[in-house]
């Protein structure tokens, strides 16, 4: 009788306290960086599921029935926009989605590059910004009882950005003028160069699946020796067999990697965005610096 009483309490328990995760809200974010974004606003409210995961390239993935079955259930899908996520509208279409979807860039004037737009908007620290805003806005509206949450905690973030983006242009001021120039290995930099007045050359397209052909290397080698650029960087998901070739082929020094589409894992430097942006700054001014 004891042990029946006990088991109905503990029953009871379970009824009246349901378990944190099930009263979070289900976010899904196109890939890491956005999936920060989210759990920086949404912190305990919100339970938030990354479908391109750390170290991982969003322009060539390819979703999976796994990822169908989680934007299925989720109440809101967080994407880049600005062409990133090419994959996405399949997607959605497949998983027969019924959530909220929000542009986390809208309202950003975005880079051209050719005919298409730079969708690498998050590099520059003021674009951050506008990304939390509109996912702040988003998580509000779907679920308002917590947007008082949410509210505080993008005041809090976006405090901790503005603070970033002054460090930022401070590492920049101690690097020479005509030593603010380098190579990474594709067009991901964009925003970061007109945010903060480096200059990035790179071998490869915005997109990861173009690759450089003999005559676009010869032209690259030759402008780097022309312009005597001082280093060439990697970054986290790419063959560094690239960069090798071009820093062999130039002199350049190869000045270490640089995250631009994905977070690291929570072992390495760039878990979270603030992390990788300082990074980032912190690998670039080392290897600039005279």
């Amino acid at each position: 009788m004891r042990l029946c009483s006990a088991l109905i309490c503990l029953a009871c328990a379970f009824i009246a306290q349901p378990s944190l995760a099930a009263d979070r809200l289900n976010v899904v974010a196109s890939f890491s960086i956005l999936g920060d974004f989210a759990r920086q606003v949404g912190g305990e409210k919100v339970d938030v599921t990354t479908l391109v995961g750390p170290d991982s390239d969003v322009h060539v993935y390819t979703p999976s029935p796994h990822d169908a079955r989680d934007v299925g259930a989720a109440k809101l899908v967080i994407i880049n926009g600005l062409g990133l996520e090419g994959w996405m509208p399949r997607l959605l279409q497949a998983s027969a989605s019924k959530a909220q979807v929000v542009t986390a860039s809208q309202g950003i004037t975005p880079l051209k590059r050719g005919a298409d737009a730079d969708p690498h908007a998050w590099q520059s620290v003021k674009n951050a910004m506008i990304y939390v805003r509109n996912i702040s806005a988003a998580l509000a509206a779907v679920d308002p009882a917590d947007a008082d949450v949410f509210k505080g905690n993008v005041e809090h973030y976006l405090a901790a950005l503005a603070a970033l983006d002054r460090d930022v242009h401070a590492a920049v001021d101690k690097i020479p003028l005509a030593r603010r120039k380098v190579i990474s290995t594709h067009s991901a930099f964009g925003y970061f160069g007109e945010a903060y007045g480096i200059q990035f050359i790179a071998p490869l397209g915005v997109s990861t699946e173009t690759e450089p052909s003999a005559r676009d290397l010869a032209e690259i080698v030759g402008q780097i020796k022309q312009a005597q650029i001082p280093a060439v960087f990697l970054e986290n998901f790419n063959d560094d067999r690239l960069a090798s070739r071009i820093a062999t082929e130039t002199g350049a020094k190869v000045g270490g990697t640089l995250y631009s589409d994905a977070l690291s894992d929570q072992n390495g430097p760039a878990p979270t965005y603030i992390d990788m942006v300082r990074h980032n700054i912190k690998t670039l001014t080392s290897a600039l610096a005279p």
